[in-house]
């Protein structure tokens, strides 16, 4: 039995990871900005797994106070972590974190958050793994953006949240090698909320991204350091910026500084 946390996982393939990895048995947390839908989803996951090790973790991700706060929760409750799967995220949204683009916050402030405060509960476990989900959509980060000195598109901010959370999974990987980082695109317009949401359409069914995730999460597929494009079904080589050490240390400097 894994001890496994994964965060968004009120809905979408966050929420088909916890069911599938709760019926195999296994000691699931899930996580939700809403009181009302994680304990909804709490209640779905156990009934249908028949799996009472279920818990939920509620926090916000659009604010990074409330984040710290789980954090501590979540190291007091999970003392071993085995996986940490960062799935939150978001696209589309009409709400604003203070000056710094949500996307930003959430996509990638709060799972580096998350994360550094809980590496401990991680080490813990005899093989950890943290599968962080990035995307195809990966642009060059703009700094005046990142510390909300200046306004970008909806669907840019999201490219370059994304490849900061693939930046910093690279680092990380380097950083503590005793745990297994991978980034991963699930798939490009899996049927989902977030999906629908941005775009009125989907390309592929969820379960081609719970599938990538399971594998990741569970199986001997994950390498460290490495990005799995499941648009191709392979690693694949990221964004050029997930390489340039100046760029990486550029952007955990500023992300130090607003954290």
């Amino acid at each position: 039995m894994k001890h496994i946390l994964i965060t968004g996982s009120t809905d979408g393939i966050g929420k088909l990871l916890a069911l599938r990895l709760a019926k195999e048995g296994h000691f699931v947390a899930i996580h939700g900005r809403s009181d009302a839908k994680l304990s909804a989803t709490l209640k779905e996951i156990k009934q249908q797994s028949n799996n009472e090790n279920v818990i939920g973790f509620l926090a916000d991700f659009s604010d990074l106070i409330a984040v710290k706060k789980m954090a501590e929760e979540v190291a007091e409750k999970m003392p071993v972590i085995d996986v940490l799967v960062n799935n939150a995220g978001v696209l589309m949204t009409n709400g604003s974190s203070g000056t710094t683009d949500i996307r930003f916050v959430v996509n990638y402030f709060a799972p580096y958050v998350l994360t550094n405060s809980i590496v401990a509960n991680l080490k813990a476990s005899d093989a950890p793994r943290i599968v962080n989900l990035s995307s195809a959509a990966q642009s060059t980060i703009n700094v005046q953006a990142l510390e909300g000195k200046t306004g970008l598109g909806a669907n840019e901010v999201y490219a370059q949240s994304k490849l900061a959370l693939t930046m910093w999974s690279f680092y990380l990987a380097e950083q503590e090698p005793s745990i297994t980082v991978v980034a991963v695109n699930p798939g490009s317009l899996l049927n989902t909320k977030m999906a629908k949401e941005a775009y009125g359409q989907h390309w592929s069914p969820a379960e081609k991204g719970v599938d990538i995730l399971y594998n990741l999460s569970m199986t001997d597929l994950a390498k460290t350091g490495e990005y799995f494009d499941n648009d191709k079904g392979s690693y694949a080589t990221a964004h050029a910026d997930a390489y340039n050490t100046q760029r990486i240390k550029n952007l955990l400097s500023i992300t130090n500084t607003l954290v």
